[in-house]
């Protein structure tokens, strides 16, 4: 029903259709920030409506902050656009309101899952003796069950494990974890490297999961907005941007709660500015049109990651000049891009576009039976002072020609980085089901 209630209701662009309306149902929890009602019309969706309240300290400090409902749909929305647009599995359908947005229905798992680039915070207070600063790499991932009444305890793997947490059908196991631990991470990373791109440094971040109640997969479930996270302009704490303002006040004033929303305002209108959509491109050179086969399913992998392809057919021994002047063509159109050479037989392609441009290159020579090992050597073996690179799968041409992309769009990376993930989880539910089988 996910699926039909975004048909229903949303446009091809995500945005609301005009017109249209759903009748929320029975709330379904209610918590410190927002509330959960139930989507009758649609079995296995729910419109999670954010307040106009802050809170801190397990609730001991909490005011309410006309306008922040609004300001957080905002910010959580265009995260998740970004976010379920590189791949990450997450419960987010559409913000259909200012202050609501529509989700899958899940069952929470009651762990908070906490991501640290840099020590600060609570964090020393909790390891007494290291300097506020130090960075960690690879990120430090720290977890705390959900309990007011205790302060959100630490929890350690084993303890989660221990728990046999029940969410839906599902009793949360080591492989669960894992699968958890593995997201927290990446979601971090792709907002770090995002946030980066405006000159902002993602100091930690929280997040929860949940179990899908319609596939009974684990995806994010959680609004992540300036209550999330702590956020330095410049990687200057001083120009903190997030609810560290609210919990260092020592008292809470009209002016002070008027800087946090400000601060929030602004972090809101700067998400917009996140990864924005880069143009850059592919373009596949094959020596002649016989390899187009060979050629189209490079094509067809780089759609997977909506990469532009393009494909031109030219011979570096039978038209030099012509293929010179198609590189130049490329060169002048001041678009990041790789070419991939495809030439079977003695690959003069590849080294001769690589010998006259500073683009990258890659060999994906489309290798015969009959001399394989000879017809790659044409392309492993160099000028002095040429760098291009060879693979011998389109997949591979692909995905290595998507890597250098990646490098200066923030988009491309974080599918990338998601790649990598989903690679893991293959192989991470083959041994599952070998296990059970």
């Amino acid at each position: 029903m996910a699926c039909q209630l975004v048909h229903d209701l949303y446009n091809a662009d995500g945005s609301p259709k005009a017109g249209k309306d759903v009748t929320l149902g029975d709330v379904l929890i209610e918590g410190k920030t927002k509330i959960v009602y139930d989507l009758p019309s649609y079995k296995g969706c729910v419109a999670i409506k954010s307040k106009d309240r802050i809170t801190c300290g397990d609730g001991a400090r909490a005011h309410d902050m006309e306008g922040k409902a609004v300001i957080s749909n905002s910010t959580n929305s265009s995260l998740m656009k970004i976010l379920n647009d590189a791949g990450i599995p997450t419960h987010f359908l559409g913000k259909w309101s200012d202050n609501i947005f529509h989700a899958h229905r899940c069952y929470m798992v009651p762990i908070e899952w906490v991501t640290r680039r840099v020590a600060t915070g609570s964090f020393l207070k909790r390891n007494p003796g290291v300097t506020e600063g130090h960075r960690f790499s690879p990120v430090k991932l720290e977890t705390f069950y959900k309990d007011d009444a205790n302060h959100d305890p630490q929890w350690s793997r084993e303890q989660i494990i221990s728990a046999k947490i029940q969410c839906g059908d599902k009793v949360i196991g080591p492989d669960d974890v894992d699968i958890m631990e593995k997201m927290t991470v990446l979601i971090f990373e792709i907002l770090e490297k995002a946030w980066t791109g405006v000159n902002c440094a993602l100091i930690d971040m929280k997040i929860e999961f949940g179990v899908s109640a319609g596939t009974g997969d684990i995806v994010l479930a959680d609004i992540i907005d300036s209550d999330s996270w702590r956020l330095w302009p410049s990687g200057d704490k001083r120009l903190m941007v997030d609810k560290q303002v609210y919990r260092d006040m020592a008292e809470v004033t009209k002016d002070g709660m008027e800087t946090v929303k400000r601060n929030f305002q602004w972090v809101a209108e700067k998400v917009k500015e996140i990864m924005p959509k880069k143009v850059c491109q592919v373009v596949v050179f094959m020596g002649s049109a016989s390899d187009m086969a060979f050629c189209q399913k490079i094509q067809t992998y780089l759609e997977k990651l909506h990469l532009p392809c393009s494909m031109r057919v030219t011979s570096a021994h039978k038209c030099t000049e012509s293929t010179l002047k198609l590189l130049a063509e490329y060169e002048g159109q001041g678009i990041p891009t790789v070419i991939i050479a495809v030439a079977g037989r003695s690959n003069g392609l590849g080294p001769v576009l690589a010998g006259n441009t500073n683009l990258p290159v890659i060999n994906c020579p489309p290798l015969s039976s009959n001399w394989e090992q000879e017809d790659l050597w044409s392309s492993l073996r160099l000028p002095s002072g040429l760098g291009c690179s060879t693979v011998i799968f389109p997949e591979a041409a692909a995905i290595h020609a998507a890597q250098i992309l990646a490098l200066s769009n923030e988009r491309l990376w974080a599918k990338m980085r998601v790649l990598t993930f989903k690679n893991w989880l293959g192989v991470k539910k083959s041994d599952m089901s070998s296990r059970i089988c």
